[in-house]
C-alpha cells in the first residue's frame, strides 16, 4: 500500500512545541530504547548516473532511494529497504538481512535470496547492481522521536541532528565521524494511508509552518558536492 507522507521543516522551538502536544495524546513507537527516541543510520545507494540524486533535485514525481538501515548504531538489526515516491504517496519495500550480506551489498555485490517478486527489496537491490552499477553514496544520521495512532494507521516522527559521513566503508562502525548539516537540523514527518483524525491536524498547526519536498539524501549529498568537505 501506498501512504501520504508530508514533511516539514521547522526550528528546534516548533519541534519541541509539536512534540510536547503530540506527547501528551499519543503513545511512542515500539521501537525506542529511552525517552529521548532512537537513532537511525542509513547508508544510501546511488548508481553510476546519481539517478536517485539527480531525480530528487529535478522534482521528479516518480523516483526510487535504496538503503541499508540500522538503529541506535548497532548490527543486532539490519534492514535493507527500497523506497518508492509516486507522486504524493509513498511506498516503502523492507526486510532484514545479516552482516554479511549488508558487506556484499556495500561492495557492489549481489546477496541471495529465496524470494524473486518486484516488492522483494533484495530483488530490487541486485538488479539495480546488475544493470545501473548501484553502489554506496553517502551515511545518513539523525535522532528520531514516533509517535503512533492506530486510526489511519498515522506515524507522527521528529527528527533532529542531521549528520552526514562520505566515508561509505565506515557504515555499521561506532567511530563514525560525522559532518553537520546545519542548513536543516529539525524535520517533522506525518504518515498516514487514507486519513488522519482532524485532532491531530490540529495538534500539529503552528501557522506558519510550510510543507517541504525535504530530502535527508538530498541535503547530506549536497553537504559535499557544494562545500568541498573531505
Amino acid at each position: 500500500m501506498y501512504r501520504v507522507e508530508d514533511k516539514y521543516c521547522c526550528s528546534e522551538a516548533e519541534l519541541f512545541v509539536l512534540q510536547n502536544r503530540i506527547g501528551s495524546v499519543l503513545k511512542p513507537d515500539v521501537n525506542e530504547n529511552n525517552a529521548d527516541g532512537y537513532s537511525i543510520i542509513s547508508l544510501y545507494f546511488d548508481d553510476l548516473h546519481d539517478s536517485c540524486y539527480q531525480d530528487t533535485l529535478d522534482g521528479h514525481e516518480i523516483r526510487d532511494k535504496y538503503r541499508i538501515r540500522i538503529y541506535n548504531n548497532s548490527l543486532d538489526k539490519i534492514r535493507l529497504e527500497v523506497k518508492q515516491k509516486r507522486d504524493s504517496r509513498i511506498r516503502k519495500y523492507a526486510k532484514d538481512i545479516d552482516r554479511d550480506q549488508m558487506y556484499r551489498l556495500m561492495n557492489g555485490q549481489c546477496i541471495v535470496d529465496d524470494v524473486m517478486s518486484a516488492d522483494d527489496p533484495v530483488t530490487l537491490f541486485n538488479i539495480a547492481i546488475q544493470t545501473r552499477g548501484l553502489r554506496p553514496k553517502v551515511i545518513v544520521a539523525y535522532e528520531r522521536k514516533a509517535y503512533v495512532f492506530e486510526a489511519g494507521n498515522t506515524r507522527i516522527t521528529f527528527d533532529r541532528n542531521l549528520r552526514a559521513c562520505d566515508r561509505t566503508d565506515w557504515f555499521g562502525r561506532e567511530d563514525v565521524v560525522y559532518d553537520p548539516v546545519r542548513e536543516q537540523s529539525a524535520v517533522l514527518e506525518v504518515k498516514y494511508d487514507e486519513f488522519i483524525p482532524d485532532f491531530l491536524l490540529q495538534l500539529l498547526e503552528l501557522g506558519n509552518m510550510q510543507q517541504s519536498a525535504f530530502s535527508k539524501y538530498q541535503l547530506c549529498r549536497e553537504l559535499y558536492e557544494y562545500t568541498g568537505i573531505i
